[in-house]
Order: structure tokens, then C-alpha cells, then sequence
């Protein structure tokens, strides 16, 4: 249930919608007057704001617009007549979550509220894991601008407080011990161990003791007994990176804890219990894996429950300038330097290449500009310089496609240069606002996302 604001001069219609929405157990604060809104508006904090687009005084979007500067992430519903479509619309264009027009049927209105408020709960949740990332790790790299990280990060803010095993699925270097550590933030595990460890890092008789302990000579070298990896995770959780590596034995091994919740460490006949919570990633293709045998069906779907999907840096371009901004902070504390940002030319480089090696690749090309850098602005002949004959060297795709990409890319560059500027972009594309407006949204960018931090 949420807190709502109502404000329509309509005072039937304003009791109306009071009185249907406080029968579904939300809280509701109406009124006729702008001002009183505005003050409400000042005093507390509302879920949702529904307001009538034709009022006294003000027209509903001047007052959304007022709501917004004071509660910027506040959905806001507007009412309209039939004659008064277009100007919805073009509320929808300025921040508002969406539009009823009247006269509508009670359904219609408290399915607009539902879903606005559950758009208010991921955008919250979202925010509040990404401000724990960055309290408590340091990682606000986490860029979820892009339309596919914006939705991974909703289901993580969605799965974070079960206890299923996630799996965590994409090419290296993008990033997915860290959307691992987001679920367990987000977990009622959070006060208790988050352990990693990488399969493929250790061979098959040290990955076993590692995962499951052992006893003082169990073996050549084991000269005192040690607690593994799940026993030292117990009440909290565990991440298995690469597990895609791991041998047929030891498979079998993890099975019966997942199973079990109950293993045998190396040379010991005492069983341990453990309560972990399991996270597991890989960059192969498991399904493949178990037609080739190399990896077991049934564990396959024993952690196949809910798979993440972590997309490739070149499937969100749009959040290049965002890591770049973010990776030449933290260089120029690092090498105590004052590399302000980088050329067009520079920029421009980096967005037509294909990164293979994702999100870290990209961080070391920026390490390795910031340091060569003599200058404020980062010139594009330090960018990729062993990578030249990579750039642009993608299959081709058919126009309409090549056309599409080209044109979001083009829209990239310009807003990162402007700042997010969108009249300045405008002009220098040699469009007009609307028309600029237009093309950003079929591309799914916002002019924000790229206005530099105050």
C-alpha cells in the first residue's frame, strides 16, 4: 500500500478517488488547491501524486514540474479530458509515469497506481542496493543506465531477499561477482560472510579442500586442520565463479550439499550442516557442457533456478561515458592527476569498439590513458592502441539494423559531448527539440544520463 497525493479542482471527483483508493488500503492526502499540494509535498513523502491536467491556477505538468523538484522520484499519474490527449502525452515527455483520461473505469485507476507504485519500489530498491555497493564496497561502477542493466538490477532487487540459488550467466569481465555481492547486500544474509572463490583458479584435490575443509593429514602438506569455504559461509552466502570448471568429482560433491545442506570435509568422517545461500556464475555455455558430458544434468539444474543474465558491454554502449567518467575518477586519485575527460575523437573511438574483454578491458584502456595522459583531455591515440584493427570489425548486419546502430551511437556521442545538453545537441545534429526529443526515445537514452555530476 502507499502514501498517494490527489490534487483536482473537481471536489466530486476528488472525494471519489479518495474514497476508492483508501477502500484499497492506501493513504491518501486530497486536495483542490496547488499550493496545498505543494506544501503537503514539502512535509512528507508521498508514493505517488495523481493530478488533474487542467487545474485553477496551474496546469497539471507546471505542477508536476514543482512536485518533481521536490520530490524528484515521485511518480505522477495525470488526468485528462479526451480533448486534452495530446497534452498528456507530452506530460509523459516531462517525467510523468503515465495518464488516465476521463472518464475512466475504477480498474483502470487502480491498475495505473499499482503499477506506478510498484515502478517507485524497484526504483527505491534498486537505489538502495546500489547505495549499499557503494558504502560498503566502493563499487558505484555498477552502471545501470542502460535499459538491459536497469532491468538486471530490478531482478536482483526482486530475488535478493529469497533464499534460491541465482545463476549468474555472461561473458568475463562483466561484472558478475559484483552483481553476486548486490544479492547478498540485499539479503537478510547481509550481516553475515560473503565467500568467493573461482573454480577454475585451483586444481581439482585443492578446489575440494578449499570448497570443503579438511583434517590434519588428510593429505601430503595438510598439517593442520582447516575450515572450508561452506563452513566459514554458514548463515551466509557463498559464490562459486566459474563453476563451469569444475571437475565431474567434485560436481558430484556440490550436488549433495545442494541437496543436503551437508558434506564430509577430506579425511573426515564427521558430517557438517551448513545454511548457506548459493550464487553461482559462468562464462560457457552449461547447457552445451551437459550435452558433451563435461558438466552434470542434474546439477545443471539444481543451480539453473533463477538465471541472471549479464549482457556485454557492447550491448550497452550507453553506458561508456557513464564508466568512463567513473574510471577516470578513480585513476586521477590513484596517479594524483586532473584528466578532466576525453576528446571527441577519443570518445568516438571507444564506442565503435567491439569489447571482447567487456567492462575490465575498459577499465584498463582508461588506467592505461590516464597515466600516458600529459594533458587535460585524453586524445584518441592513446585509446586502444594495440586494438586498432579490432574497431568496427563486427559482422555485417542488415541496413536497417547498421542504419539503427549507427544512429544511437551518433546520439551518444553527441549528448556525452554535450553534457546532456539537448539544445545544444539539437543544433549541432541540425534538428529540431521535438524532433531530437523523438529520436532519444525511440533509442531509450535520457538527456540526464549524461549531464555531469555537480
Amino acid at each position: 500500500m502507499g502514501k498517494l497525493l490527489i490534487v483536482d479542482d473537481d471536489q466530486n471527483l476528488l472525494d471519489l478517488l479518495q474514497m476508492r483508493l483508501e477502500s484499497e488500503g492506501h493513504e491518501v492526502i486530497a486536495t483542490a488547491r496547488e499550493e496545498e499540494a505543494i506544501e503537503a509535498a514539502k512535509d512528507q513523502i508521498f508514493d505517488l501524486s495523481i493530478v488533474d491536467l487542467q487545474l485553477a491556477h496551474l496546469n497539471g505538468i507546471s505542477l508536476m514540474n514543482d512536485l518533481h523538484l521536490i520530490q524528484p522520484e515521485m511518480p505522477v499519474i495525470i488526468l485528462t479530458g479526451y480533448g486534452s490527449i495530446e497534452s498528456a502525452v507530452e506530460a509523459m515527455r516531462k517525467g510523468a509515469f503515465n495518464y488516465l483520461t476521463k472518464p475512466f473505469e475504477p480498474e483502470d485507476l487502480l491498475l495505473q497506481v499499482e503499477r506506478a507504485l510498484e515502478n517507485r519500489r524497484l526504483t527505491s530498491e534498486v537505489k538502495r542496493l546500489e547505495g549499499l555497493l557503494e558504502e560498503r564496497y566502493g563499487f558505484d561502477q555498477i552502471v545501470a543506465r542502460s535499459q538491459k542493466m536497469q532491468k538486471v538490477l530490478e531482478m536482483v532487487s526482486q530475488i535478493a531477499r529469497t533464499d534460491s540459488t541465482v545463476y549468474i550467466h555472461g561473458e568475463s569481465g562483466t561484472g558478475k561477482e559484483l552483481i553476486a555481492k548486490a544479492i547478498h547486500l540485499g539479503s537478510e544474509r547481509k550481516s553475515k560472510s560473503f565467500v568467493a572463490i573461482n573454480c577454475a583458479a585451483l586444481p581439482e584435490p585443492l578446489l575440494e579442500s578449499k570448497l570443503f575443509g579438511h583434517e590434519k593429514g588428510a593429505f601430503t602438506g595438510a598439517v593442520k586442520s582447516s575450515k572450508g569455504l561452506f563452513a566459514q559461509a554458514h548463515e551466509g552466502t557463498i559464490f562459486l565463479d566459474e563453476i563451469g570448471d569444475m571437475s565431474l568429482p567434485i560436481q558430484a560433491k556440490l550436488l549433495r550439499v545442494l541437496q543436503e545442506r551437508q558434506f564430509y570435509p577430506v579425511g573426515s568422517e564427521t558430517l557438517v550442516e551448513v545454511d548457506v545461500r548459493v550464487l553461482v556464475a559462468t562464462n560457457k555455455d552449461l547447457e552445451n557442457q551437459v550435452k558433451q558430458g563435461l558438466f552434470r544434468e542434474d546439477l545443471f539444474y539444481r543451480i539453473h533456478v533463477i538465471p541472471i543474465y549479464l549482457p556485454p558491454l557492447r550491448e550497452r554502449k550507453e553506458d561508456i561515458p557513464l564508466l568512463v567518467e567513473h574510471f577516470l575518477k578513480k585513476f586521477n586519485q590513484q596517479m594524483k592527476k586532473e584528466v578532466r575527460g576525453l576528446t571527441p575523437e577519443a570518445m568516438q573511438k571507444l564506442m565503435l569498439y567491439d569489447w571482447p574483454g567487456n567492462i575490465r578491458e575498459l577499465e584498463n584502456v582508461i588506467e592505461f590513458a590516464v597515466a600516458l595522459s600529459p594533458n587535460e583531455l585524453i586524445s584518441d591515440n592513446l585509446i586502444l592502441q594495440t586494438k586498432e584493427k579490432a574497431i568496427s570489425q563486427e559482422p555485417l548486419k542488415p541496413l536497417k539494423e547498421a542504419k539503427e546502430a549507427y544512429e544511437k551511437t551518433y546520439l551518444i556521442n553527441l549528448l556525452q559531448i554535450c553534457h546532456g545538453n539537448v539544445s545544444q545537441a539539437a543544433k549541432m545534429a541540425g534538428k529540431y527539440r521535438a524532433d531530437f526529443y523523438d529520436l532519444l526515445k525511440k533509442h531509450g537514452l535520457k538527456s540526464e544520463d549524461f549531464k555531469k555530476p555537480s
